[in-house]
């Protein structure tokens, strides 16, 4: 099989990559956003040149603040972006793997979100990643959505990472309880995202890793893993710290669709620690 993964310089295209890479039969193209800009409309012809059986979309403005301010930069990567790319697979006849995020869901307190359910985003980001999902639905037959959350993975900028970041910095932290969700590492979504593509089974999926927690309680395990358990958090709640465009505060995703295909990805505590294994010299003290 021929892949092309766009945004492939990202957190997540790094991680599918490898994960594609690992196919002996599979020929991957990893395109970054010099190669191939899905914000530009020549995007689609690039891709019928390129004649891939499958594009995984991994590109994205992911600046969920910014949004707010730069709604039109926003819509271009995460909704024009994805209709491009629809166009070229059509153009072509191959499949597309749209990713996607459990913040088009409001995330009502003490509710969870199937892959049915219909969105309702709240924010600028929100809306501009619904509206990705309904142009790859719109132009294609053949295409995987697939939602994940709380993303984190080697390399990356994440909230595991800010948080270790930050209690070396300030020696104590401030952390919202409130907001819950499925912290997710990239390399199980990657050979999450493998298997299914082998199924052949299009439509939405949830790869989330088993689970489910709040920011304080993600950050409480992390500094756990890397030698910081030291470090006092203090729990807030999320109108004590204000942002352009507050996340959904109970955006739990489950996992249904693949779990009845069999992919199930492991719980979070597990990727977590393997995580921290991975990172262990970044962070520069002995992972307990």
């Amino acid at each position: 099989m021929r892949v092309l993964i766009t945004g492939a310089q990202g957190q997540l295209g790094r991680a599918v990559a490898q994960a594609m890479r690992a196919m002996t039969d599979w020929q991957v193209i990893a395109a970054g956003r010099g190669e191939l800009d899905i914000t530009r409309a020549d995007a689609a012809g690039q891709i019928a040149a390129l004649a891939p059986d499958l594009v995984v979309n991994t590109a994205a403005w992911t600046d969920v603040d910014r949004a707010e301010q730069e709604p039109d930069a926003a819509f271009a990567a995460n909704a024009l972006g994805p209709l491009t790319l629809a166009e070229g697979c059509a153009a072509c006849g191959a499949a597309l793997v749209q990713f996607s995020t459990n913040e088009i869901f409001a995330g009502d307190p003490g509710r969870v979100y199937y892959e049915y359910d219909l969105p309702q985003p709240r924010s600028v980001y929100a809306r501009s990643k619904a509206a990705g999902e309904t142009a790859a639905a719109r132009v294609l037959n053949r295409f995987y959505i697939v939602r994940v959350a709380w993303l984190f993975g080697p390399g990356g900028n994440h909230f595991p990472a800010k948080m270790i970041a930050a209690a070396d910095r300030h020696g104590t932290l401030r952390v919202v309880a409130d907001e819950i969700g499925n912290p997710t590492y990239a390399p199980d979504v990657a050979a999450a995202l493998v298997a299914l593509v082998q199924t052949g089974h299009f439509g939405i999926y949830h790869l989330v890793n088993t689970g489910q927690a709040s920011r304080l309680e993600l950050a409480q395990a992390a500094l756990d893993l890397c030698g910081r358990a030291h470090v006092p958090l203090t729990p807030i709640r999320m109108e004590e710290w204000p942002r352009a465009a507050p996340p959904p505060p109970h955006a739990v995703l489950v996992n249904q669709a693949a779990a009845r295909l069999g992919i199930v990805l492991r719980p979070w505590q597990e990727a977590l620690r393997e995580y921290m294994q991975v990172e262990q010299a970044r962070f520069a003290l002995p992972v307990v």
